[in-house]
C-alpha cells in the first residue's frame, strides 16, 4: 500500500471483459512529505478519484480483490481511497 498522486488517465476501449466499465489512472508514487518519487503506475480506480488527488493504492492480491465481488480483477494496482489529509507525528 502506498500514497500516490493522480497525474493522468489511460483510455482503453478494448480490454478484458472483467474490466469493462473500469477507469484507469496514472498514479505517481509520493513520499511521506508528499513529494514525488518520479515513479508511475497504472491503477484501476475503484473510488472515483480525479486528476491531482492524493490517493491510496494497493497492489497484489489486494488489488485483484478490490472490486468487492467474488471474481478477481486481472490488475496489479488499484486505487482504494482518496486522501483528505496526512498527519505524521514526530516522536
Amino acid at each position: 500500500m502506498y500514497l500516490g498522486k493522480v497525474i493522468g488517465t489511460v483510455v482503453s476501449t478494448i480490454k478484458t471483459p472483467s474490466l469493462t466499465g473500469s477507469k484507469f489512472l496514472i498514479v505517481e508514487k509520493i513520499n511521506q512529505d508528499l513529494t514525488a518519487k518520479k515513479q508511475t503506475e497504472i491503477a484501476v480506480d475503484t473510488v472515483g478519484a480525479g486528476d491531482g488527488e492524493t490517493v491510496i493504492v494497493v497492489g497484489g492480491s489486494s488489488a485483484r480483490m478490490s472490486n468487492g465481488k467474488k471474481t478477481d480483477l486481472p490488475v496489479d494496482a488499484a486505487i482504494i481511497g482518496i486522501v483528505d489529509t496526512v498527519e505524521i507525528s514526530q516522536c
